[in-house]
């Protein structure tokens, strides 16, 4: 059978991956200089007509008009601003939020650029507290309009529009973080139709095995594959050059994934001497300063969260005890934290007080992968259990250990004695840091992922950790609780 055709179409498939990402370039830096222009014009009618911070002067009065060549000048300024500090390279990672130094530095630089220039020229207005405005609606404008131009590329990506199918050769750790990574930022416009792995037929969660690779050809000929990341260990070295031979051949994109023996790629810390490449590791983000601000933000969350939330702690106890007075409407496990340190992790009460020992009537029924035990339909679970579990109301006194400084509002999931027991090593990068209320993978499916999954987001989210990734976390967890997707 000849394969021409579907090469060809192939060939199609990827030649429209560079016209889609200079469109998508082209929209983002219009929607920059858009939220200039709105900030600039903001600014002079904040001081012209509203006489913000101080009145103003009859005699002083400027229209917008001769502020327009200033405000064109200012955008442009902005833009190639943004391009020497590379915000128009797509697809783009980072997001908006993790963007905010950059682009608060780009503004502040175009102002005084526009200022420096306006004042040589001894242009007829030039209004510093005009400027001051426009440098803060600046930022904040274009942040958003980021934020929601990334938000609908994600939407439209999500429904298949403008996605690249991509493949992944390899299911080391490396090969399922790229694939977990990936599936986490839509917005980057990449749908991983599977992987190839040579040992093993099982499928890793939501990710298909669709062959070995030395099916390469076939795969992508078949999934109509454009994309294809190489994750193989670096002691395969000629099935990767096999494989870079053939995507270039067939004119799809490939990226080449270093092994680095499983270490994490985030923390690569890369140096040369003499041209000479010499890789390090660096520590994760979590630490010195970065953590004393985590830990501030914790302390005052939680404890502003326990005395507005106090009602709700006394109605749910005592509805708890209520049901069952046999036991505490409280429940302690002991869990594993930062640094190997086990404490007690507190909560709401959901099932029947012999439910330890009980145990072993359901150890059967278990629909967790890996060390972890959930059912769906536990029968050791009692009725308010239920509805607690349901809308995660049992997670709340874990605000006593936030603020003891056991646990953080966001981290990595904090795992038995026992789940620690049966880690692999690279697993351990869960325990670097304080475990969280939620977390990455919290938002990203819950209980439906796998426990391979979990472990992986959870030291995505380590090595990526932001004030802002913080925040989105906490802001999705909302919606994730009320759709109840994976809760149980």
């Amino acid at each position: 059978m000849s394969v021409a055709p579907a090469r060809e179409g192939l060939a199609v498939v990827t030649r429209a991956t560079a016209p889609r990402h200079a469109f998508e370039r082209v929209g983002l830096v219009g929607i920059d200089i858009a939220a200039v222009n709105l900030a600039f014009y903001l600014a002079w009618f904040a001081r012209y007509r509203l006489g913000l911070v101080r009145d103003l002067d009859p005699g002083n009065y400027v229209e917008h008009e001769v502020y327009l060549p200033l405000q064109i000048s200012l955008a442009l300024f902005f833009a190639l601003a943004l391009a020497v500090r590379g915000l128009y390279r797509l697809p783009r990672a980072a997001s908006a939020l993790d963007d905010m130094s950059t682009i608060f530095t780009a503004s502040g630089l175009s102002i005084m650029a526009l200022f420096a220039g306006s004042t040589f020229v001894r242009y007829p207005a030039e209004s510093r507290l005009t400027l001051i405005f426009a440098w803060l609606l600046m930022t904040v404008l274009v942040v958003l309009g980021r934020a929601s131009y990334l938000w609908l590329l994600g939407v439209l990506h999500q429904h298949g529009v403008g996605v690249v199918r991509t493949l992944v050769v390899g299911d080391n750790t490396v090969g399922r973080m790229i694939m977990q990574a990936l599936a986490a930022r839509p917005h980057l416009g990449y749908e991983v139709a599977g992987f190839l792995a040579s040992d093993g037929l099982r499928d890793f969660g939501r990710f298909r095995r669709l062959g070995t690779p030395d099916e390469l050809e076939r795969v992508i000929r078949q999934e109509l594959i454009a994309h294809v990341v190489i994750a193989l260990p670096s002691t395969s070295h000629e099935a990767i050059m096999r494989i870079v031979d053939h995507c270039r051949r067939d004119g799809v994109q490939f990226r080449l994934v270093p092994d680095m023996y499983e270490m994490s790629l985030g923390r690569l810390d890369i140096d040369t001497v003499s041209g000479i490449p010499l890789i390090g590791l660096k520590e994760h983000a979590i630490l010195g300063f970065n953590f004393f601000i985590k830990r501030v933000l914790d302390v005052a969350f939680s404890l502003f969260l326990l005395v507005v939330l106090s009602w709700l702690f006394l109605v749910l106890a005592v509805l708890i005890w209520v049901e069952d007075r046999r036991s505490s409407p409280f429940f302690g496990q002991t869990r594993v934290g930062r640094g190997g340190q086990q404490f007690t992790l507190r909560k709401f009460r959901s099932m029947l007080p012999d439910a330890e020992a009980r145990l072993d009537e359901v150890l059967a029924q278990n629909e967790a992968e890996g060390p972890i035990f959930k059912i769906r339909d536990d029968p050791r679970r009692t009725r308010m259990g239920t509805f607690i579990r349901r809308w995660s109301l049992d997670e709340l006194p874990q605000l006593w250990n936030v603020l003891k400084g056991e646990m953080s509002l966001v981290g990595p999931r904090p795992a038995t004695p026992r789940e620690v027991a049966l880690y692999e090593g690279w697993q351990m990068q869960r325990l670097e840091t304080l475990p969280g209320i939620t977390g990455l993978w919290q938002v990203s499916g819950r209980s439906e992922l796998g426990f391979s999954e979990q472990v992986l987001m959870d030291v995505m989210y380590i090595e990526n950790w932001s004030l802002g990734l913080d925040l989105r976390i906490l802001l999705r967890t909302v919606p994730a609780v009320i759709s109840g997707k994976g809760a149980f």
